[in-house]
């Protein structure tokens, strides 16, 4: 009984962190828009492109309310193809993206008057960065995506060429409305920028790899790994597509600064090594594990490698 109410305790104080981090994306989301991208006509994509273009042809304070009419269809969709935990993310960011737009809206009166390229590069960043934590923390404000991934599932087209295409036609309808294609360009640029920083919140700045290889040595390979690089190797059986010879295959995950080091160490042990190597997006702990990880530096991989080696040996 303790268990468990300590494991609900767990979860209640870990969905209050999700939202907080989404409350800070919205304000940072209603604060570029409003402050760099209504100032200079810009707009971004998706439903927040439309609902700008349509609350600059009435009122800017129109905006939140013309952000929630058109996310309205998208409740049901996000509700019956991905969950109703997801649903709740969608409203309560729609929601605190519209209270902050509407504050800031009423309350702040300064706006930024710079270069093109100042407010392209600092109004996108700041925009990527609020809806990269929205997004990493289980919310959205854009219901493109969902669309896409509906699309995706009956028409085989990949979610980020249906948002591509969306957005092509709301900077094609923003330069048609406007009669100059000068803001759509830049809004084009500035859409750009945002998915770029976007991408690097949601996914992170450090480049994680995942390393497979084949030895004919893979136990001189896989000591040297553990006991040098201090990384956690996990073995896996496979057999040789052509030779048909049983063959271990080790998988590591390392540090893209850490690859080199590991390639060298591999090659040094067996010449002859095959290794493959890809990007990961991302890397999840068990909630052991992810106490441990925040609670260390970066500084002490090795000791934390060699910490895990030493507990699958318990």
């Amino acid at each position: 009984m303790a268990l468990a109410h300590a494991s609900a305790k767990r979860s209640i104080i870990h969905e209050l962190f999700l939202l907080v981090w989404m409350v800070i994306g919205a304000f940072l989301a209603a604060f570029a828009i409003e402050v760099f991208l209504i100032p200079n006509q810009l707009i971004d994509g998706g439903i927040v492109g439309i609902a700008m273009i349509l609350s600059g042809l009435t009122a800017q304070s129109y905006l939140p309310y013309f952000l929630v009419a058109l996310n309205l269809p998208f409740l049901v969709t996000a509700y019956r193809s991905i969950g109703k935990i997801f649903l709740f993310h969608f409203i309560f960011a729609v929601f605190s993206f519209a209270l902050s737009f509407t504050l800031i809206h009423n309350y702040l009166t300064w706006h930024f008057d710079g270069e093109s390229l100042e407010v392209v590069v600092i109004g996108g960043a700041i925009l990527g960065i609020g809806l990269g934590l929205i997004i990493r923390y289980g919310g959205c404000l854009d219901g493109t995506e969902i669309m896409g991934i509906l699309l995706s599932k009956k028409v085989g087209v990949s979610v980020g060429q249906v948002v591509l295409a969306c957005n092509i036609v709301i900077f094609g309808a923003f330069g048609l409305i406007s009669k100059d294609w000068h803001p759509p360009l830049l809004s084009l640029i500035t859409y750009m920028v945002v998915i770029k920083v976007m991408d690097a919140v949601i996914v992170g700045l450090d480049e994680t790899k995942s390393v497979m290889v084949v030895s004919s040595k893979s136990q001189e390979v896989r000591e040297a790994i553990i006991n040098e690089l201090g990384l956690g190797v996990t073995v896996m059986y496979g057999r040789g597509g052509f030779s048909g010879a049983e063959k271990e295959i080790l998988y590591v995950i390392a540090e893209r600064l850490q690859l080199s080091e590991l390639k060298d160490l591999i090659h040094r042990n067996d010449p002859a090594a095959f290794i493959a190597i890809e990007n990961l997006h991302e890397v999840a702990y068990g909630m052991e594990n992810n106490t441990a990880r925040r609670k260390a530096k970066p500084s002490v991989i090795k000791k934390i490698g060699k910490a895990l080696i030493g507990r699958k040996a318990k």
